[in-house]
């Protein structure tokens, strides 16, 4: 469905008539299409940033889905040379794909992994072949986490997964919220074939608490057309479209071997 949405062409019928249903709780086809493009948008542009000034090399990418226009395996490589990316799904679609993202040449490496985010110490053990977790890294944890309901512990399974990452390493998370039209997004939810299984649509409170304990970056926990935008369109002004995706990146701080890691200064959120 998120391919459809996205331009891709690894989709079915079924997929295409869930995705009709469920966007007439957001104003229809376009308005859905251009939340999957503002989500896009803000993975490229935080690819971009992260390979760019702050010099990353080694990303690992959980809930990856299949390759297309726009997903990790297409910006990575184009953002910077020499980049090592590990890409990790559970989808048995996304699994049947994986040979298209698996690259080692002059460009760099990508690997795939069968994993979930549900289980993290096997994600960490297989990222661990491809990456170097004694340098940094960028963990990508785009449109993922609302599918992780409460009870499964989201919160910890990001913090045991930044925990294992090396100082002066990044978080970059987008998520669904029901912050900005809750009526629709509870609609979604509801619809019809809208989901495998049941949408965490959670606050700007609950998503900020994903960053404990890391330096966030400016502009903070924000829609993710927000998130330096630079000369990006912006939003049309009837009020017909706004992106129901809020985002962030932090930055784990640098402190001395064998030390506690600092809690955020009130500056840092």
């Amino acid at each position: 469905m998120y391919d459809y949405l996205a331009g891709g062409t690894t989709h079915f019928e079924v997929d295409r008539q869930a995705v009709a249903r469920a966007s007439t709780t957001v104003g229809g086809l376009e308005n859905a299409r251009a939340d999957v493009r503002a989500n896009r948008a803000f993975l490229g542009r935080v690819v971009q940033w992260l390979a760019g000034p702050c010099g990353i090399r080694q990303f690992l990418d959980i809930g990856t889905g299949v390759p297309g226009p726009g997903s990790v395996a297409d910006v990575v490589h184009e953002a910077a040379a020499g980049v090592r990316l590990v890409c990790v799904d559970n989808d048995p679609v996304v699994l049947a794909h994986a040979h298209e993202m698996r690259l080692s040449d002059g460009r760099g490496v990508t690997a795939f992994v069968a994993g979930d985010l549900r289980d993290p110490d096997h994600v960490l053990d297989a990222a661990a072949r491809t990456l170097d977790l004694t340098q940094p890294v960028a963990l990508l944890l785009i449109s993922v986490l609302h599918l992780i309901e409460d009870e499964d512990d989201p919160h910890g399974m990001v913090h045991r997964l930044v925990d294992a990452l090396a100082p002066a390493s990044y978080l970059a998370l987008s998520h669904l919220t029901a912050d900005i039209g809750p009526a629709a997004m509870r609609a979604l939810v509801d619809a019809p074939g809208a989901s495998a299984r049941e949408l965490a649509m959670r606050d700007h409170l609950h998503v900020s608490q994903f960053f404990e304990g890391l330096d966030l970056i400016l502009p903070g926990v924000v829609q993710v057309d927000q998130w330096r935008p630079g000369r990006l369109a912006p939003r049309p002004s009837d009020g017909a479209w706004v992106p129901s995706f809020y985002c962030g990146v932090a930055r784990t701080s640098v402190w001395p071997a064998g030390g506690d890691r600092p809690r955020p200064s009130p500056e840092g959120w």
